[in-house]
């Protein structure tokens, strides 16, 4: 039976950008406002988000000729494209398929764009609330998502990665609602799964969550997981591991 999964999928988060630094600042000092200039989508790398992005790049060189991506998908947002960037700058271009998808971009937050968990509660207590009580996954702010409107573009993804990639390697670099999201697809998870990954910790930046294909999965064959928020290539080089929440981030529930 024809094969109707890429035989390798990477999905990676990308390197620290200068939003996650901002973010921290105002969290740390119990700021209401993220300081930070650019739209989300403008926000680049920090210097160690740039260390971070070549250190995974020189990860993947190391692998077998073979073994390579051949297929990079990546979220139109500039701090995943410069980290996809990154990255194949160590790859060999001559054949890579390379593509930006508007898809893979990270969750919108609406009215809460730049907003620290004391702005949420001090500006629109009402919400804080309801977000508590209906729970991340289910809760869409005004003017935003859901992790299922999400999860919903991110099934027209896949169905393009079955037609189009089939039997490829495919490296997606994206956001940190993006990678989890994905990890519900792939995995065929519950919500009550999913959040309680999530509450265990937030994916790391640069991190890697990896998927090969399985033909004796399924009726067709699957996709099983190999690697979860693996953070070895930047480890191995000495590169500090970050794991802060991007700029527009709702309080835990």
């Amino acid at each position: 039976m024809e094969q109707k999964w890429p035989q390798e999928i990477w999905v990676v988060r990308h390197g620290q950008s200068a939003g996650n630094v901002a973010r921290d600042l105002a969290e740390a000092a119990a700021g209401h406002r993220i300081d930070i200039a650019e739209r989300d989508v403008d926000v680049p790398l920090s210097d160690l988000g740039e260390r971070q992005s070549d250190a995974l790049g020189a990860w993947f060189a190391s692998l077998p000729a073979a073994q390579r991506p051949t297929v990079v998908l990546h979220s139109p947002y500039v701090r995943a494209a410069e980290t996809a960037n990154f990255v194949m700058r160590h790859l060999d271009r001559d054949g890579l398929c390379v593509r930006e998808d508007e898809r893979l971009r990270e969750k919108e937050f609406g009215v809460l764009d730049r907003l620290t968990t004391h702005g949420i509660a001090h500006d629109f207590p009402d919400l804080y609330e309801q977000r508590h009580h209906v729970g991340k996954f289910y809760f869409r702010p005004p003017g935003g998502e859901s992790w299922c409107d999400v999860i919903l573009r991110l099934r027209s993804v896949m169905d393009t990665i079955e037609r189009e990639f089939a039997g490829e390697r495919v490296l997606i670099v994206a956001h940190q609602v993006t990678v989890n999201c994905f990890r519900y697809l792939f995995e065929h998870l519950t919500e009550a799964q999913i959040l309680e990954f999530d509450r265990n910790g937030d994916v790391p930046n640069c991190s890697v969550t990896s998927y090969e294909f399985d033909p004796e999965a399924g009726k067709r064959g699957d996709l099983a997981l190999r690697l979860v928020n693996f953070v070895a290539p930047l480890e191995e080089t000495g590169t500090p591991v970050t794991v802060a929440k991007d700029v527009a981030s709702a309080p835990n529930a």
